[in-house]
């Protein structure tokens, strides 16, 4: 899944000369949290709600001023963006390093897109497929080659369809796979699973 996937279009800009209170108004119209703020074609800011609260804030020692205050008095400056062909997951580890809300994207110079957390949200839903009804088997594997592929085998073997499969390293011996399957009778395949000699770790033994 691609940043263009996921990305809101259009996108609502506003100039550096735009007041702040006319982008607070904008940001409550729109129902968004982040106005690109773009000048001659050329994404020179960015402004968000916090900034505005900043900004009018009463504890503010420039005083607050929303209808003479400019946005680019305020925005920030040397925004990071993004590319619509980036990895959602590479958008999402940007945004978590820098501790940021949302990527403008570009295609050259030209504002095409935004990308924020909650859309990364969304494209985490989609890439786990629990927006589909389906069951959830989470398996300990050692870490070597081959592991995942056995694991698939013998899912395919039960006549089971992989919705998703997602992997994570555990320490350096053994990977947690976490796969949604096209049934909720996960309690069935995971006794399966254990006979087989898997390590399951959900869904847990029934205590019966």
């Amino acid at each position: 899944m691609l940043v263009k996937d996921v990305m809101k279009a259009p996108v609502l800009t506003v100039g550096p000369e735009t007041t702040l209170e006319e982008a607070y108004r904008l940001l409550l119209e729109r129902g968004i949290r982040h106005l690109p703020v773009v000048e001659g074609g050329r994404l020179v800011g960015i402004v968000t709600d916090r900034d505005l609260r900043l900004a009018t804030s009463h504890l503010n020692p420039k005083g607050p001023c929303p209808g003479c205050t400019q946005v680019g008095e305020v925005m920030t400056k040397g925004v990071v963006t993004a590319h619509p062909l980036d990895p959602v997951e590479e958008a999402a580890r940007v945004m978590r390093e820098r501790k940021i809300g949302c990527l403008p994207v570009l295609e050259g110079e030209a504002v095409v897109g935004i990308v924020t957390g909650i859309d990364l949200l969304d494209a985490l839903l989609k890439l786990t497929g629990v927006t589909e009804p389906s069951g959830r088997l989470e398996v300990r594997l050692p870490d070597r080659v081959g592991e995942l592929a056995r694991l698939t085998g013998f899912l395919a073997g039960q006549g089971v369809n992989i919705h998703s499969l997602l992997s994570y390293p555990e320490d350096r011996d053994f990977v947690r796979a976490v796969v949604r399957v096209n049934t909720l009778e996960t309690h069935r395949l995971a006794q399966a699973l254990r006979e087989a000699g898997y390590e399951v770790v959900w869904p847990p033994k029934k205590p019966w």
